[in-house]
């Protein structure tokens, strides 16, 4: 099988929330209409469409997962050092994002800490 092309679909309750928060981040939108909200994350501008719930779960033929009992994806977002990585939790936290770990060493030469977005969706932002 040859995929043409990737993206990500997650599902969330509130297109408006969903929009600004990862505005304010300073994502690039790609675009929004009444169902989903969508951007594009970083220099290879990986897309990732937030859609309604009530949108979403239909279409994928059954339920989706509540993520509040666990983990779904862990998406990672690299810096490009540890005071980027430090930035970006308070920019999160200023967004209203949920900090999961603060900033911290895994092992010699990786840092970084795992944050939430307003619908519970995990990103993971690295310095290596």
């Amino acid at each position: 099988m040859k995929a043409k092309k990737i993206w990500a679909n997650f599902s969330v309750q509130d297109l408006h929330r969903t929009t600004q928060f990862y505005k304010q981040l300073g994502f690039k939108h790609n675009g929004a209409s009444d169902q989903l909200t969508s951007f594009f994350f970083g220099e290879e501008s990986f897309i990732i469409h937030f859609f309604l719930k009530d949108v979403l779960e239909p279409a994928m033929k059954g339920q989706i997962t509540d993520i509040k009992g666990g983990n779904e994806i862990i998406f990672t977002l690299s810096a490009d050092s540890k005071e980027e990585v430090n930035s970006w939790e308070k920019e999160v936290q200023e967004a209203g994002g949920t900090i999961v770990s603060r900033p911290e060493e895994f092992g010699k030469g990786y840092y970084g800490f795992v944050f939430a977005d307003p619908d519970g969706h995990k990103f993971n932002v690295f310095h290596m």
